[in-house]
């Protein structure tokens, strides 16, 4: 049994809460929830599981302020940060002087969901109370100079999610990620073996779990066999304990894997491949790297001569320092110096990443021009002057306002792997492959012919070239209104490519008008993406042309439902393994827009309806279908969604859409997951 005895004692007490709900109103019912959550904060670490019940309390007593207040609290120390403002806007409207610090938390909130405008609003609120009480000194104080480098931020961040890179970032899929924390991805040069640190249940050493009721730390590693990853495995002892285990780096010939221990206050230890293809026993690094203090990450140069690594030891410039160490003639790590101001700032600075280029550095900062949290940065040595070039941030999406770190680069520069949260992650952190696609050669439209010289005595005066014609962007203007008014909705569109990720820069014209600006070359398959508070969201697949030798503009309408009862929507892109309940990989996306749906909309109650073709047996279709709609439940579910508010119902065949007679037009139509509004 994975749970610990605290689980069933947790259970226990909801257990108790629920049998007495009939007899109490929503307001003592929140009570109850707000109770367990904080003895569960008070005997734990179990912040996840505290989070959910203080939701539960808040959505069934908005009035309530300090559930609400708690429950985006907790969404800010989690995961969904995005969503405390819907909670935290709550108590503002009803006491906007609840708390010294409230609008700087609404502000953050919105900060991590990419709302940059509402986020300074909200911190100039808070600056402006600032003003007025400029003797306070409460705990609940947050200092001006933190404020004003949370402005500073969202203006970075307005002007990178304005402006995106053209990297493709893609979840390198289930054999890899899980339900849970994976992250750290390390590889050898040859890029067919893979290391990461994942806190899953199955395959664990520990079958108990941590006091914040989470798995301990594992190491894990998979291998890729003709072009595919395997399915990952515990990588075993004794590089693995029972207790927190995670990796920091790998040589790149795969023959050398170093290691976090929490020894010492946090030392770097190496393990080295046996003859027989396992790992010997872990070592501590020789040399001078490890400290009385922290030493948190590292990574090796590629001729395993040099190493840069992070650490918090005394007469650096603030938080955590990257250093540099050199392997001396009796093979220990000696000559450590602080990589300088050039690279290290007055915050933390950590997660280094030698290139195979051994002058390329890849690092994470919470300083410099960032956009929140850790963003990653590039730096390029010069060995002429001897110094670093100024970090480039790698911009958006790479970067988000939340944690961005342990980047890591292929041999050919080509791709890098990183772990992140994003719309279509399994769990919590993910391990993404970023790819860097091939720049294609300009495009020129033809030009007009030149015309004939007449002839002439003397040799004719060469006339200048017209200048080549670029080929023009497509200009695709999106307007999402209310289906039943036809007025315009201040919904989130996106566009981005349906294969790549690679996002479409878009701009917001007016209320309901989104227009994107597509520059590639050749017809493209797009994911386009609407959500709004209190409808349904639309995902739609869309095929849309690039660049011609004529500006063009194509306007497409989205007509958005409101969220009452009778409402229909078709889940089309969730995916499921063939006659199984499994999903594939490219289903989470679709999965986590419903499940921010029903989070964002705490009254919404749905069924899940499964439908099949007509290929089978009407029973196994039936069951077939069940157990599909089952998994899509179970899943909302794991996420936090109150199980009373989702029921799951298997059709089979009996509700086709189309004709069966065709496998694309038909068959492929009538296998599909659909929601159905039962209350809000």
């Amino acid at each position: 049994m994975l749970y610990s005895i605290r689980n069933v004692l947790i259970f226990l007490a909801l257990a108790g809460v629920f049998c007495r709900a009939w007899a109490q109103d929503n307001k003592e019912l929140a009570k109850e929830y707000m109770t367990q959550a904080e003895l569960i904060m008070a005997e734990t670490r179990a912040i996840d599981d505290a989070r959910e019940l203080m939701v539960t309390a808040a959505n069934l007593d908005p009035e309530n302020l300090k559930a609400n207040f708690e429950a985006g609290l907790y969404h800010i120390r989690t995961i969904g940060k995005e969503r405390a403002a819907q909670f935290l806007l709550r108590v503002y409207e009803r006491d906007p002087n609840y708390r010294f610090d409230l609008e700087y938390w609404i502000g953050l909130s919105y900060q991590y969901g990419m709302e940059f405008d509402k986020a300074i609003d909200f911190y100039n609120r808070y600056k402006e109370k600032m003003a007025k009480r400029p003797n306070y000194m409460g705990n609940d104080r947050v200092s001006a100079a933190v404020v004003d480098r949370a402005i500073y931020e969202c203006q970075n961040g307005k002007e990178y999610v304005a402006n995106p890179k053209n990297f493709s970032i893609v979840n390198i899929g289930r054999e890899i990620n899980s339900e849970w924390d994976d992250y750290a991805p390390v590889l050898n040069a040859n890029e067919d073996i893979i290391i990461f640190t994942t806190r899953r249940r199955e395959g664990n050493m520990n079958q108990n779990v941590d006091l914040d009721n989470k798995p301990f730390e594992d190491i894990f590693t998979a291998r890729k066999v003709n072009g595919v990853w395997s399915r990952a495995e515990n990588i075993g002892t004794p590089v693995n304990t029972p207790y927190h285990d995670s990796n920091l780096a790998f040589s790149a010939d795969g023959e050398t894997l170093f290691i976090y221990k929490d020894d010492n206050g946090g030392d770097i230890y190496f393990c080295e491949r046996q003859p027989n293809g396992t790992w010997g026993e872990p070592q501590p690094l020789p040399g001078i790297i490890n400290s009385s203090y922290e030493e948190k990450s590292i990574s090796i140069s590629p001729d395993e001569r040099t190493l840069y690594f992070s650490s918090n030891r005394p007469g650096g410039y603030g938080g955590l320092d990257i250093y540099k160490a050199t392997k001396d003639a009796k093979g220990e790590w000696s000559n450590v110096k602080n990589l300088g101001p050039k690279i290290n700032t007055e915050y933390d600075d950590d997660g280094p990443f030698i290139d195979y280029d051994n002058k390329t550095l890849y690092f994470s900062s919470k300083g410099r021009k960032g956009m929140g949290g850790f963003d990653i940065f590039k730096s390029v040595f010069d060995e002429s002057t001897n110094e670093w070039s100024e970090p480039e941030n790698l911009g958006y999406p790479i970067n988000t306002p939340d944690n961005d770190i342990y980047y890591t680069s292929t041999r050919d520069g080509r791709r890098a792997y990183y772990s992140s949260v994003r719309e279509d992650g399994l769990g919590y952190d993910d391990i993404y492959m970023i790819t860097v696609p091939e720049q294609p050669a300009p495009v020129i439209a033809a030009k007009d012919p030149e015309p004939v010289p007449e002839p002439e005595e003397k040799e004719p005066v060469e006339k200048p070239k017209p200048a080549p014609k670029q080929k023009a962007p497509l200009r695709y203007v999106v307007k999402t209104v209310d289906a039943a008014t036809g007025q315009p909705l201040e919904a989130r569109v996106r566009l981005q490519g349906a294969r790549d990720n690679i996002v479409v820069p878009g701009a917001t014209k007016e209320t309901g008008v989104t227009e994107f600006t597509i520059s590639n070359d050749g017809e493209k398959d797009y994911r386009l993406s609407a959500e709004l508070e209190g409808y349904a969201f639309v995902n739609q697949n869309v095929r849309l042309p690039g660049a011609s030798g004529q500006e063009r503009t194509e306007v497409r309408t989205i007509e958005m439902r409101r969220l009452v009862s009778g409402v229909v929507s078709v889940l089309r892109n969730i995916y499921f393994d063939f006659d199984k309940a499994t999903f594939r990989t490219e289903s989470y996306t679709e999965l986590n827009k419903l499940e921010r749906m029903m989070a964002e909309n705490p009254r919404l109650k749905v069924e899940i309806a499964g439908h099949t073709d007509n290929i089978g047996t009407a029973a196994y279709n039936m069951q077939l279908s069940q157990r599909r709609a089952e998994a899509v439940k179970d899943y909302l579910v794991k996420k936090g969604i109150d199980p009373r508010r989702i029921t799951a119902k298997g059709y089979g065949k009996t509700r086709p859409l189309a004709s069966n007679d065709d496998e694309k037009e038909g068959r492929e139509l009538n296998r599909r997951v659909e929601f159905r509004v039962i209350e809000n």
